[in-house]
């Protein structure tokens, strides 16, 4: 099914949203509970799954694979029910960055982390891509199901800190098994080792390194929310040690 062709905007510098303009008949699908506000004569609705399935069989097919992602099993549809343009403003759960891909243009089709879809074009199939490696599956940073986009027209992703596009020319790329976000047809996914056994144990890089090669784009963010959480975890922990020492 053709995707719907939107419009967009996105909003704000380190903590992004995206505001989707929708011609009279319009839709946009997104994850649920996304939404920051929408403008007179949009209407949404609650579904199982993206819509790109008919029939009873293909419904639960869409909402078993959404179930193996460990995302709800339901995503929000928002149509522009009116006359006239309207608007819907969609953002992540946490700082970041929104990031707009124009699937016609990457051959269709978009490999991403899990917890990395926003919203898309009506029309737009979401699914799942596993691991091919077992090796990735296990030490990749994203495990062994990633999701799977695939359409012509708009999808956005989410992720953390800023999102550094490449382009690989039958090339390979080495990052931080957290820091991948997303990566097009034509990009073999798996990991490796970091180096020798000082760096591995001492460097504070990690043990493996995610490893991509081939010709295509990939997206990559500086700032895994992982990462993040750990950080503000230590701190709280250090915190909260320090108030117990003074308390005595």
């Amino acid at each position: 099914m053709p995707s719907h062709q939107l419009e967009y905007e996105i909003l704000g510098a380190s903590a992004q949203s995206v505001e989707i303009i929708l011609d009279p008949g319009e839709t946009v699908i997104a994850e649920a509970g996304a939404m920051n506000y929408m403008t007179d004569g949009v209407r949404f609705e609650t579904r199982m799954g993206d819509g790109s399935s008919s029939g009873l069989l293909g419904k639960l097919w869409s909402v078993g694979k959404r179930m193996l992602t460990g995302e709800s099993l339901f995503m929000t549809h928002f149509s522009n029910a009116g006359k006239r343009q309207a608007r819907v403003a969609l953002a992540a759960p946490y700082p970041g960055t929104v990031v707009p891909i124009d699937l016609a243009k990457i051959g269709g089709r978009l490999i991403c982390q899990k917890d990395a879809f926003l919203c898309a074009a009506h029309g737009t199939s979401i699914g799942i891509s596993f691991a091919k490696r077992l090796g990735a599956g296990f030490f990749g940073g994203e495990g062994f199901i990633l999701q799977k986009l695939e359409g012509d027209g708009l999808a956005f992703v989410h992720a953390g800190g800023t999102v550094i596009r490449k382009e690989l020319n039958n090339e390979t790329l080495r990052l931080d098994t957290g820091c991948l976000v997303a990566f097009s047809s034509g990009i073999d996914y798996d990991i490796a080792l970091a180096g020798g056994l000082k760096s591995m144990l001492f460097g504070g890089e990690g043990i493996l390194l995610t490893t991509l090669k081939g010709t295509g784009t990939v997206w990559i963010q500086s700032l895994p929310f992982s990462r993040l959480a750990e950080r503000v975890y230590a701190a709280t922990v250090q915190a909260r040690e320090e108030v117990r020492a003074g308390g005595k």
